[in-house]
């Protein structure tokens, strides 16, 4: 790697907001000496237990323990004792995670993260091996092949499922609901994550889903605009942006997407942290989403496109860059927010080299909102809740593990109160979801949960009868 500081924007242009795999990246070559907290004295006594228990397991363990496993140990457990969200990354982690934000790897197809000593599903990503087989969010791997998940760290997981394309593995899935575990067989394959797809829901509607904000995920979503706008021959008449499910990613693809839909020049985001580094704010202007130097992805865009309609779709499962697109539309009122309360991950990590082959995945800011609201373990309460009618009528809230209710989550600055309790989206307008059999069978949502602008999705159906409700609004003659 090379030792040439790294300007202001590329710092910026690789930060990034995510959960679980789609995990906050940053690379940033400063020395951790330099740092505000580099010139505090080392903690002699503490060091001197470390060294002392050290010794201890090199002499009188049951078996041999090399230096570099103990070290490499002590590191881990440090750093993931911290918050929910910062971890140690060896040679392979590192490599894992720079594959999910470029939208290709082999392997299975899912977003996890580590609970109770067992990896649980965030999200299958569409389009893979996983979404076929029916693996569901909340699932827990109980096994992968014949070795048990428990005590394993959740980077030695996740290379245990990657693998060459073709080869089999097997996972043993624990679900709620059944009654015994599940055991499921799949066959890795490249996944190549789409992470912007687009149809018309019905003519005049456009409807727009984001997986995950990757590299080319701005690229893409003024692909898909133009293309939305081509076929439907005609300027829309409004227009869903559907981020359930999506645990994050690149935070400038974030910050594209915003500014896809927003005035240029707005503010996004800020971020707040000790460093200087950690301290920035970031608008709707094209040197801070832009990748390719000068090229402006919505150049040719229809105008339109920033004052159509919007509603943003969301749900429990929308976290961190989600969060952040969700939450800069609400603030600036361009958008009426549909759905459920969002996870609550309102941090930022940053990639912090430790040598060549190892980093610090360290959690060093907040984010915030324009009216400097923090997300922090509380979410995105939407302006109208619509549950999903799969659920037969019981919240979201209820299915749904959020950052609150993770172990050393960090606290929000702007809301003493969140995290203490489930955020409660009484206060806003609710509908009431029909029953299974008329919105969606049971069969229907499990075979396939992520049909394009599906017409039994009955959180879709009911964002669009929002934007009906607001063009009958703009059509309505003046009173005289």
């Amino acid at each position: 790697m090379s030792n040439k500081p790294y300007s202001r924007w590329q710092k910026i242009s690789l930060l990034a907001a995510g959960a679980g795999l789609g995990a906050v990246l940053s690379l940033s070559y400063n020395a951790v000496a330099n740092k505000e907290a580099g010139g505090n004295p080392l903690p002699i006594d503490e060091l001197r237990a470390f060294s002392t228990v050290f010794g201890l397991i090199k002499q009188s363990y049951v078996e041999p323990v090399e230096d570099k496993k103990l070290i490499n140990e002590a590191i881990k457990g440090m750093v993931t004792g911290l918050d929910p969200h910062s971890s140690y990354l060896d040679e392979e982690a590192f490599k894992d995670l720079k594959e999910s934000t470029q939208g290709e790897f082999g392997g299975l197809g899912l977003e996890v993260n580590m609970e109770d000593g067992l990896v649980r599903i965030v999200s299958p990503i569409e389009d893979t091996p996983a979404f076929r087989a029916g693996i569901k969010a909340g699932d827990y791997i109980m096994k992968i092949d014949d070795a048990q998940v428990q005590g394993m760290a959740l980077n030695e997981a996740v290379s245990k499922m990657r693998g060459k394309p073709g080869t089999s593995v097997t996972l043993t899935i624990l679900r709620k609901g059944e009654s015994k575990p599940l055991v499921i067989s799949l066959k890795r394959a490249i996944i190549k994550t789409q992470s912007v797809k687009s149809k018309l829901a019905e003519p005049g509607y456009g409807y727009i889903r984001v997986t995950q904000f990757q590299e080319k995920t701005t690229e893409n979503l003024a692909l898909a605009i133009n293309e939305l706008y081509k076929e439907n021959k005609a300027p829309l008449k409004g227009l869903v942006l559907d981020l359930r499910n999506d645990p994050g990613g690149l935070l400038d693809g974030a910050v594209g997407v915003s500014a896809a839909f927003l005035p240029k020049d707005v503010l996004v985001v800020y971020t707040e942290g000790r460093t200087p580094d950690a301290k920035i704010r970031l608008t709707a202007n094209p040197q801070f989403y832009q990748r390719d130097a000068g090229k402006d992805y919505f150049k040719n865009t229809p105008k339109e496109v920033k004052t159509v309609p919007l509603v943003v779709l969301v749900n429990g499962g929308s976290a961190s860059a989600s969060e952040i697109v969700a939450g800069a539309l609400q603030d600036h009122k361009r958008a009426l927010v549909v759905g459920t309360q969002t996870f609550g991950k309102g941090s930022v990590q940053t990639i912090l080299p430790i040598d060549a082959k190892s980093a610090l995945k360290l959690t060093t800011a907040r984010y915030f909102t324009p009216n400097g609201r923090s997300i922090q373990a509380k979410g995105i309460t939407p302006d109208i809740v619509v549950e999903d009618a799969t659920l037969n009528g019981k919240e979201d809230n209820a299915f749904r593990l959020r950052e609150a209710d993770l172990g050393r989550h960090l606290d929000n600055p702007t809301d003493k109160d969140a995290g203490k309790a489930t955020p409660s989206p009484a206060a806003a307008p609710k509908a009431t979801p029909k029953p299974a059999a008329k919105a969606a069978s049971s069969s229907e949502s499990e075979e396939n949960p992520r049909e394009l602008a599906s017409k039994s999705d009955y959180q879709l159906q009911q964002a669009l009868n929002v934007l009906k409700v607001q063009q009958l609004l703009l059509n309505k003659p003046a009173s005289k």
